[in-house]
């Protein structure tokens, strides 16, 4: 099954990247990937998200959450074309030391059409993940301001750069 994964180190609590993450009314400020985000995060409620790959035009997808585990984890499946083609989207958050998590951003998708999709949507959204993580990123470090706070001091820059991995079926 195609799979994209990618991973960034941030210099901030799980805390503030769960905020950052499930803030969905703030995304329009840094969220380029998917500007648009609405719904209850509850496990089995439907979600109405916008999606903008790199390059390439916005979609409306009515994804269905399934699990929400505060400062942990957050995952929905969406599905286009009565299920011919669907993606499972999951954000980690993973604590490394103190002040420092490991965010992790992945979809596996799955369908029919999803072999035939995989070259149309592999590298755009790849692009668009990595651009999403990295903005995160720089709101969390407060390299942007946050919706709920002042913008902090700048602090030293992650250490580790975005990767990416992706799995063709």
């Amino acid at each position: 099954m195609p799979e994209i994964h990618t991973e960034i180190g941030i210099n901030a609590s799980p805390e503030k990247v769960w905020n950052i993450l499930t803030d969905f009314s703030a995304f329009p400020e840094w969220n380029t990937f998917i500007p648009s985000a609405e719904g209850e995060l509850e496990e089995g409620a439907q979600l109405n998200v916008v999606v903008r790959p790199m390059g390439g035009k916005g979609m409306t997808i009515k994804p269905t959450v399934l699990k929400v585990d505060e400062n942990r984890e957050l995952r929905w499946r969406g599905a286009l074309l009565n299920g011919l083609f669907s993606g499972e989207h999951s954000f980690i958050i993973q604590g490394v030391s103190e002040g420092k998590v490991r965010f992790m951003h992945s979809e596996s998708f799955k369908g029919v059409l999803a072999p035939l999709m995989w070259p149309i949507i592999r590298k755009s959204t790849r692009r668009g993940f990595e651009a999403m993580n990295e903005a995160l990123r720089d709101r969390a470090e407060g390299k942007a301001p946050s919706a709920d706070s002042p913008p902090e001091e700048p602090q030293s820059p992650s250490e580790e750069p975005p990767t990416e991995t992706e799995t063709p079926s």
